[in-house]
């Protein structure tokens, strides 16, 4: 395989920089591998509108027939990135080499959605929401969010992090490797990098570090953390229910 073939099974579907093997989540080296090669392979030209980017990098064009409505207003979708049926894309939006986004997702005003980050069925990126891409190292897994979760407006999500279905991130929420999830409902703290549970509702919330030092003390000092209030009921459900008629 090269990167032509890597680039045109990416954007078909047929191929993923991420598989999920045996229960976890797995990032797929080679096609990493061979997006790197177009990175290398490729040469500067000007696009349409002024705009500058590798030869073999350029934006997609949609007709129709792809079931997908990309809404005018400055949004744009890379080669190489897979975009399913039903999706809609508000402007501005990007969608970055390597990405799978799946059907009945959407993309809204403002949200990216990283190089080789896997959308599932059915997910709301809200305004603003920065889906963090991971293409090197190769073997690092991107981030991947899983079918029926809702992503609040202004969540930052990044390092490979994982959301299980159904989850709801609040807005304002930061995942990162480097932030432990606190999880209220059951009274325990996840370890570093952990998975979103399925169906969990996570807040932004903060810690105390007052007992880190003295100084931290006096100052009243506290660290940002996001914190699983509780999992999903027909209430949140309810709230979180997306209207058919606008698909």
């Amino acid at each position: 395989m090269n990167w032509e073939q890597a680039l045109d099974a990416l954007e078909k579907g047929t191929l993923r920089s991420a598989n999920y093997i045996d229960g976890e989540w797995v990032a797929n080296t080679e096609v990493k591998k061979q997006i790197l090669e177009a990175f290398k392979a490729g040469e500067l030209k000007t696009f349409d509108g002024g705009f500058v980017d590798k030869h073999n990098l350029g934006p997609q064009k949609f007709t129709p027939d792809r079931a997908v409505r990309l809404v005018p207003g400055g949004s744009s979708v890379r080669r190489g990135s897979y975009i399913a049926k039903g999706v809609i894309i508000m402007p501005p939006a990007y969608v970055n080499v390597g990405a799978y986004v799946d059907e009945g997702t959407m993309v809204d005003s403002n949200a990216l959605v990283g190089s080789c980050a896997q959308i599932g069925k059915n997910v709301h990126l809200s305004a603003g929401v920065q889906i963090g891409g991971v293409l090197e190292p190769i073997g690092e897994r991107p981030v991947v969010i899983e079918d029926d979760a809702f992503i609040g407006a202004g969540a930052v999500i990044v390092e490979g992090m994982i959301v299980g279905k159904g989850a709801v991130i609040a807005p304002g929420v930061i995942l990162s490797k480097s932030l432990p999830v606190f999880d209220l409902s059951q009274n325990k703290i996840l370890p570093k990098g952990s998975k979103i549970p399925d169906g969990a509702v996570v807040v932004p919330g903060t810690r105390s570090i007052e007992d880190k030092t003295p100084w931290a003390k006096e100052q009243g000092l506290s660290l940002q953390c996001p914190i699983i209030i509780k999992y999903r009921d027909e209430k949140s459900d309810e709230s979180l229910e997306l209207e058919s008629l606008l698909r």
